[in-house]
């Protein structure tokens, strides 16, 4: 196996954004083994930090301010709409806070302990969000099945005043978040619970409409299990994102057949790619590893920055470890040794 290059991070992990641009991909220090290189993206998503903290603050604000009105006028008219949307408001109030906290905590430094840092908090705070919004949908489908066989009086005038109200505020805290970047599954948790609570008060007001000109009450119970199926829809789609890069899957859109039949078509270091493995620390920061052999006669460094270089411009991978060998796939042995497959190898 021939010698390769190795780029290190300050606090001995691989995933430290470096704030310096090296024409796409860079190689430092000789070591046995293999390199890797991280491609900065750390004022880019500072910045993008600092405004969705931002958004995501005040958001919080109006809707923790308006709950309590919700909640209020929920009781005194006796509206299971109103209701269901202050508790989904409760649950957003929550959910806003725990997104803030996830994007403070998350500019934290890595350590040698937490080699990528504290980022993944904001998969765990969107996840946790989705789960919220499942448990919010079934308490509204149970409440309103309650409400079928014993009916309850709902006073429609001050159900529709707050309605409106809450309406307002909901419109105020989804345009604040609507500015913010939808490809963080943090904020995206955050703008989809704030839509739910949108058309809870759209759905409150319908009901109290309908209730002032007919005095027909099954209306309330009825649009509010409509508004429980559209926050499951949007609680599930959180929930798979989020789940699936906790549990280290390939990032949405990539294939690593496919990076290895680029790799193996486009980049004349390459002789074959094999050993491919890709996933993400959050939802915008990918990372991938893999083993190549390379065309013979073509220096190792060579190689390793030729497959960073193609993997950030093709697949916009922000950091590559790479593994060159000269020689047979050293994995094969302890693959067939612990009785797996060592096709991935070849």
């Amino acid at each position: 196996m021939a010698p390769n290059q190795h780029n290190h991070d300050e606090n001995g992990g691989h995933g430290h954004d470096h704030d310096h641009d090296h024409g796409g991909a860079h190689a430092g220090h000789d070591h046995a083994g293999h390199s890797h290189a991280g491609h900065s993206h750390a004022g880019h998503n500072h910045l993008h930090g600092v405004t969705d903290q931002r958004r995501i603050g005040v958001a919080f604000a109006i809707i923790a301010v308006f709950m309590i009105v919700e909640i209020v006028g929920g009781i005194l008219s006796g509206s299971l709409a109103l209701l269901a949307d202050a508790g989904h408001m409760i649950s957003d109030t929550a959910a806003l806070g725990f997104s803030w906290a996830a994007i403070q905590y998350g500019r934290r430094p890595a350590t040698a302990q937490l080699s990528y840092g504290y980022k993944r908090l904001e998969i765990l705070a969107a996840f946790v969000n989705g789960c919220a919004l499942f448990v919010i949908a079934a308490w509204i489908v149970v409440e309103a099945v309650r409400r079928f066989a014993e009916p309850v009086p709902v006073v429609g005038k001050t159900m529709l005043i707050v309605a409106f109200a809450g309406l307002a505020a909901n419109i105020a805290a989804f345009l604040v978040l609507h500015g913010g970047n939808r490809e963080n599954l943090n904020v995206r948790g955050a703008w989809l619970h704030v839509l739910g609570d949108m058309l809870g008060s759209v759905a409150a007001i319908v009901a109290a409409v309908v209730i002032l000109l007919t005095g027909w009450t099954p209306i309330d119970p009825i649009l509010s299990i409509v508004v429980a199926l559209i926050i499951l829809k949007s609680a599930w789609g959180i929930v798979k994102s989020s789940a699936h890069i906790l549990l280290e899957g390939t990032p949405e859109g990539m294939s690593l057949a496919e990076i290895k039949a680029d790799l193996e078509r486009n980049v004349v270091e390459v002789r074959d790619a094999h050993h491919i493995h890709a996933w993400s620390i959050t939802s915008e920061r990918h990372m991938v590893t893999l083993h190549v052999h390379p065309t013979p006669g073509i220096a190792a460094r060579e190689v390793v920055l030729a497959v960073q270089r193609r993997l950030a411009t093709q697949f916009n991978v922000e950091h590559v470890t790479v593994q060159v060998e000269t020689e047979d796939c050293i994995d094969v042995q302890a693959t067939h040794d612990h009785g797996e497959s060592g096709a991935d190898c070849h």
